[in-house]
C-alpha cells in the first residue's frame, strides 16, 4: 500500500454547512477522461466481475440475509428494512443507494451523516456499522451498473456542494462508477468528513484510484476491505 499523503492544516476548521441545492458538475479535464474511457479491457473486465460477484452474493447471501435482517431490525426499532438514499455517481448522474437501515427514522437523513455516538443509530444498526454488513444491498446497485464493487465511495448531493467549494475538480471522482469499497475506505478515511484535511485526504485517494484503476489494485482493496470486516466482526486481531 502506497505511503498516505502528509500534510496537515493548523487552526483547523471544521467543514461550513450549504444548502441541499441541486448538485451541478463541474467540467472534467477532456485528455484524463478519454484516458479513463480508453481502459476497454480493464473496463469490462471489471464489469464482468461485478456482475458476477453480485449474482453470487444476492443469490447465496442476500437470499436469507434480507429476511433475517428485517426482523432483527423491525424488532429493534419501526420502519422497514432498506434505507434508500440519492447518491451521485458516475458522470455525475445521480442514483438511489441501498443500504440496510442502521437509524431511526428521522427527517435529517439525507443532510447530516451519523457519527460516533449518533442519538439516531439503533442498536442493530451499530453492529451492521462496525461490520460494514449494512452496506451488502448495495450489490443490488452494482447489478443494476450504478456502482461497482470498487470504486470511489458514492456522496449525497449536499455533500457533493459542500465538498466542491474546497476542492473545484471534485467531480474528477466521478469519471468511474463509485464503489462498496475504495482506495479512501481502506486507507482509514470513511464516514463523514468533518474538516478540510478529511476531504483533501479523502479526494487524494479517491483521484488516485482514477488515476491507477487496475485489476492487481482493484484485488488489493478486496483483501483489504476483507480482513478489515472480519476483525471489525470479531473485534480482534487477526495478527
Amino acid at each position: 500500500m502506497q505511503q498516505q499523503a502528509s500534510w496537515s492544516f493548523r487552526n483547523q476548521a471544521p467543514m461550513p454547512s450549504a444548502p441541499a441545492l441541486e448538485w451541478v458538475p463541474e467540467n472534467h479535464n477532456g485528455a484524463i477522461k478519454n484516458t479513463v474511457a480508453r481502459r476497454t479491457r480493464f473496463l469490462l473486465l471489471k464489469r464482468v466481475f461485478d456482475i458476477c460477484i453480485s449474482l453470487v452474493v444476492i443469490v447465496l447471501v442476500l437470499s436469507w440475509l434480507i429476511p433475517l435482517f428485517w426482523l432483527l431490525i423491525r424488532i429493534d426499532s419501526k420502519g422497514g428494512v432498506f434505507f434508500v438514499q440519492k447518491r451521485i455517481g458516475k458522470d455525475d448522474r445521480p442514483f438511489y443507494c441501498i443500504k440496510f437501515r442502521t437509524m431511526v427514522r428521522n427527517s435529517v437523513a439525507d443532510e447530516l451523516p451519523a457519527v460516533p455516538g449518533d442519538e439516531r443509530i439503533t442498536r442493530v444498526g451499530r453492529f451492521l456499522r462496525r461490520t460494514s454488513l449494512d452496506e451488502l444491498p448495495q450489490f443490488l446497485n452494482v447489478l443494476c451498473g450504478q456502482m461497482s464493487i470498487v470504486g470511489p465511495r458514492p456522496h449525497m448531493p449536499v455533500d457533493c456542494i459542500r465538498f466542491s467549494f474546497i476542492i473545484t475538480s471534485y467531480s474528477f471522482r466521478h469519471l468511474v462508477r463509485p464503489g462498496i469499497t475504495g482506495w479512501a475506505q481502506v486507507n482509514g478515511y470513511h464516514g463523514p468528513s468533518p474538516c478540510y484535511e478529511s476531504v483533501m485526504l479523502r479526494y487524494y485517494w479517491d483521484a488516485m484510484y482514477v488515476r491507477k484503476a487496475n485489476p492487481a489494485l482493484d484485488a488489493r482493496i478486496l483483501v483489504v476491505t476483507f480482513v478489515k470486516g472480519v476483525v471489525n466482526m470479531f473485534g480482534r486481531s487477526l495478527v
